[in-house]
């Protein structure tokens, strides 16, 4: 989400992924879920969703490690974490660093994210303060 700029799998997928994002925008929490979340929600009626293979639930488990290091608390199913600005901009600069970057292995999206960490995250979806 931190590189979010509305590209995805299908037209369907990035729609609901707008969705999630403007809740997070106004202010609603996200709520670390063990498997699938809402982002994935399209994409589970398909025949094989990649949301259950194990590459992707690696990615999950690397991902909560690096914000545990990088937030200083456990991130784990049924944690709840808001992201106000401060805390977003310390994600988006980790990420840009490549600091945050153990789910990115493998991730067909990883130049994508690349550029668009490289350009300070010009055109990402979520922005980085609530005004």
């Amino acid at each position: 989400m931190l590189a979010y700029v509305g590209k995805g799998y299908s037209a369907r997928f990035t729609a609901n992924y707008d969705l999630v994002v403007q809740r997070i925008a106004e202010g609603e929490d996200i709520v670390i879920v063990g498997g699938p979340d809402d982002i994935c929600a399209p994409l589970l009626g398909d025949a094989e969703p990649h949301c259950w293979r194990e590459s992707v639930i690696e990615r999950d488990r690397a991902a909560a490690r690096d914000l545990s290091t990088l937030l200083g608390t456990p991130i784990d199913a049924g944690v709840s974490l808001s992201l106000e600005s401060g805390r977003l901009k310390r994600m988006r600069a980790a990420f840009a660093e490549r600091s945050i970057r153990g789910a990115c292995a493998g991730c067909e999206w990883q130049e994508m994210c690349n550029a668009i960490a490289a350009s300070g995250f010009v055109d990402v979806v979520l922005p980085t303060s609530r005004e």
